[in-house]
């Protein structure tokens, strides 16, 4: 997450991520599932900008990336309200502060929504950690972890430091993950979104006997050759049942020449995991031709 302060405002840079790896362990008593995941953040940005506000009042604005109109998707407009992560982050740091103040927050959306891509969730962490130091509230990492539980399952994943980790539990189990080599990929989007509990919904926990560690010790120790026959995501079956461009993004996928490939997070983003930079765009380029509608390369972030 990368910070740029100027006078008088803030502005940080919320980065996307891919699941990896996403095994649903079981079913939890609150309703929640367990998870083994490993998630990488890649270098695909929402931007925040952080301004004074003269009133006490939390206000968001939202714009698609080359417009300067506020963000409307067709079937699925972008909250500004309290049911956007965004406010929701600044409302629970100002009520856990105790402060008065108010801000003015402008978000510059590229991450797509409904997409796996934890868009929402890297902009509320975002938004806790500018906030943090815009109102110079000196809150520690523990503190806004913890606040980032309160909120969703993924936000703590982005405030940590690494870039690339294992998360367990509802995703607030975070374990730092480095190894040696930087991946590069192609992400696709179809026209449509997925809701999340509809997804969940429709899977079955502990279907995968493979769990996490097999993964992680190949990322580490024996290369890209050999983890990408471990790729998992136990979101992908029912996410292909619910809505079938998830299924033509997969069979496009398994025409290119990619290392490895599938869904991140509960869809309906796909990615590929390409050899170098130079194949990603070539891959994107042939995806494009053939009408799928949103397509960028990535790599994995330091």
């Amino acid at each position: 997450m990368l910070c740029q302060p100027s006078a008088g405002s803030l502005t940080m840079q919320a980065p996307a991520k891919l699941n990896l790896f996403l095994r649903v362990v079981r079913r939890r008593s609150d309703g929640f599932h367990d998870l083994e995941t490993v998630m990488t953040a890649v270098n695909l940005f929402d931007t925040l900008t952080f301004e004074p506000n003269a009133s006490s009042e939390i206000q968001l604005r939202v714009l698609m990336a080359g417009t300067r109109n506020q963000s409307s998707r067709p079937a699925a407009p972008i909250p500004t309200g309290a049911d956007n992560l965004v406010i929701r982050a600044a409302q629970l740091l100002k009520d856990h502060a105790g402060i008065s103040a108010g801000v003015r927050i402008t978000l510059i959306k590229r991450i797509p929504s409904a997409a796996g891509m934890g868009g929402g969730s890297s902009d509320a962490a975002a938004t806790l950690a500018g906030l943090n130091r815009f109102w110079r509230l000196s809150r520690t990492q523990g503190e806004l972890m913890d606040l980032a539980a309160q909120l969703g399952s993924d936000i703590g994943f982005f405030l940590g430091a690494s870039s690339t980790a294992v998360c367990r539990g509802r995703g607030e189990l975070i374990e730092p993950l480095r190894f040696p080599t930087s991946l590069y990929f192609v992400v696709a989007r179809p026209h449509s979104g997925l809701s999340t509990p509809a997804v969940f919904k429709q899977c079955t926990p502990g279907v995968s006997a493979r769990g996490v560690d097999e993964f992680v010790h190949s990322l580490k120790q024996q290369g890209l050759g050999h983890t990408v026959r471990l790729l998992l995501n136990d979101l992908q079956g029912p996410a292909e049942r619910l809505n079938d461009e998830v299924r033509q993004l997969r069979e496009h996928f398994s025409k290119l020449p990619v290392l490895g490939h599938q869904m991140t997070g509960s869809g309906t983003s796909y990615f590929g995991i390409c050899a170098s930079l130079q194949q990603a765009r070539v891959i994107a380029a042939r995806l494009r031709a053939v009408g799928v509608p949103w397509v960028q390369v990535a790599s994995s972030c330091s």
